[in-house]
């Protein structure tokens, strides 16, 4: 049996993060007149509650630009029935949507900051108001199993429909019927056998994805286009726009889960915004500088800010994982204990650091700054160009510069700045990497396996760029655990170990290097040798 959210056992949420939940319901448009027909003999089905008729008062908010249903969002307060609260919808892959619960509280019209935040990537900083009120008049039919369950909810629904006016003034806009299939605690095989019983009876699939949706009527924003004017398809600008629309998409999506101090959810906001620096650097040919530089300054300083937080978890689980595959008579100490406690305030200040810039004007300006990229891209002439004229030799550019840094790290002398040396190449290969990644989709084959040669470089250096951070981070947990009185002898084998992981590291580039260095590797960037979108 599949377990899913009810408007009978969900809960309002009354801690500070509500617990966000899956809702799978299917919407029809029914007649007047129109009857829910008898359900009790659907297989699976034990019974049918009795009908129970709710007076349920929802009033939506959004801001006046209408950002949040832009993005398909709902953010409502209702009365009455079941599930009374504010509700916040978001959706999610294959027409399904999560929905996070807080009560109604005394505030009618402001809305609670455990619902702002998850939102404020749209919001940024604009305070949402009310822009429509539904009332409606609901019976709700409950199909239960033989425990007395609840596995499939059908609501018939009376709508009335108004929209706030200035002075006060509310305007009554449209009133309808419908019909809500809403899956509970059943299997999607149920759901599918109701679905086939409502539409027998009359029902037809609803042309508006929600209530509020219908009561917008004209306001409610249109489609985006597939791709802006003047942007023709196949062409470089075409292949590049589409890598900066995934990873802005990306950085959106990831930006209420760091609010949210979700797992992972700080490096993979990061190295969106990382790819879209890449980008933007990588291509400059093919935009404007006068645009994209200013851009690329905003996302190295998101970066920065959002650095701490990451750093602090690297070295805290990498530290934690050497002291636990150390034998127990060479662990002296509360050493563990040290490493979490340090780290993870580390890392909790980091985090509230971020959280406080993830609300500033500058951030929402640079998330402006972003749509507007992927919106009206500031392509140059270089962009209307065929991919393969332009895009290529912008790739193969990139390990020219690998390259270059290689042959000064070799011949550089003194340790510390073989050390920084290596570092840039590390940023060089992670550059190159993402510039084959984001021409996997048109060059498929030669564009992978380039980027996974790039990931070798940057892979074997990043781990020597981890130890010269960890070494550090060590002597000063030593010069900690010292003056508290505690043995250092655990540290200092640790600093150790992580001096020759750092010569280790530096055997693997070297492979690393010569596979890259490998003359087939790089044919497909000369244009007559691998054809596009070659499997």
């Amino acid at each position: 049996m599949m377990a899913t959210s009810s408007r009978s056992s969900r809960k309002s949420a009354s801690s500070k993060r509500p617990v966000p939940v899956t809702e799978i319901e299917r919407k029809f448009e029914v007649p007047v007149g129109f009857a829910v027909p008898d359900l009790t003999d659907v297989p699976g089905v034990a019974r049918v509650a009795p009908p129970v008729l709710h007076r349920l008062d929802a009033t939506y908010f959004d801001t006046p630009d209408l950002r949040l249903v832009a993005n398909k969002i709902t953010l409502r307060r209702r009365t009455g029935g079941d599930d009374a609260g504010w509700h916040l919808k978001r959706p999610r892959a294959g027409g399904e949507r999560t929905e996070l619960h807080a009560p109604l509280g005394r505030a009618s019209k402001t809305v609670p900051a455990v619902l702002v935040s998850p939102v404020a990537v749209h919001l940024r900083g604009a305070k949402p108001g009310p822009i429509v009120r539904l009332s409606t008049a609901r019976t709700v039919h409950r199909l239960l199993d033989g425990d007395g369950a609840v596995l499939v909810e059908v609501a018939q629904d009376e709508v009335n429909a108004s929209r706030p006016q200035t002075g006060g003034k509310v305007t009554t806009v449209d009133t309808w019927s419908e019909l809500e299939v809403e899956l509970v605690g059943g299997d999607r095989a149920l759901l599918d056998a109701v679905i086939e019983r409502v539409v027998a009876a009359g029902a037809t699939p609803s042309a508006s994805v929600s209530k509020l949706s219908r009561a917008l009527g004209d306001r409610l924003p249109g489609p985006r286009p597939d791709r802006p004017q003047g942007v023709q398809k196949g062409s470089s600008g075409d292949v590049l726009l589409d890598h900066l629309r995934e990873h802005v998409g990306r950085l959106k999506t990831h930006d209420p889960l760091v609010r949210a101090d979700e797992h992972d959810a700080v490096h993979q906001m990061r190295v969106a915004g990382r790819r879209l620096r890449s980008a933007l650097a990588t291509f400059r040919p093919m935009l404007d500088r006068g645009v994209t530089d200013p851009l690329r300054l905003e996302l190295q300083w998101l970066g920065t800010a959002l650095g701490d937080a990451r750093d602090a978890e690297v070295t805290r689980d990498h530290l934690r994982g050497l002291v636990e595959a150390q034998p127990a008579e060479l662990v002296l100490g509360p050493v563990v204990e040290r490493i979490t406690r340090s780290m993870d305030a580390r890392y909790r200040a980091a985090h509230d650091e971020a959280l406080v810039d993830l609300d500033t004007p500058r951030y929402f300006a640079l998330l402006d700054a972003l749509d507007r990229l992927v919106d009206d891209p500031p392509f140059t002439a270089e962009a209307r160009g065929a991919a393969d004229d332009v895009l290529l030799p912008l790739v193969a550019k990139t390990f020219k510069r690998i390259r270059r840094l290689v042959d000064d790290a070799e011949t550089e002398a003194d340790p510390h700045r073989h050390d920084e040396l290596l570092h840039e190449v590390r940023k060089a290969a992670k550059r190159a990497r993402y510039a084959g990644e984001a021409l996997v989709p048109s060059y498929r084959r030669p564009a992978k396996v380039w980027a996974q040669k790039m990931e070798g470089i940057q892979e074997s250096l990043g781990e020597h760029q981890d130890t010269v951070v960890i070494r550090e981070k060590l002597l000063a947990l030593a010069a900690e655990a010292f003056a508290s009185g505690e043995n250092t002898f655990t540290y200092g084998r640790l600093h150790g170990l992580e001096e020759k992981r750092a010569a280790d590291t530096e055997d693997l580039f070297e492979h690393a290097w010569t596979g890259a260095c490998d003359r087939t590797l790089h044919r497909w960037l000369k244009p007559q040798a691998v054809a596009r979108t070659s499997p």
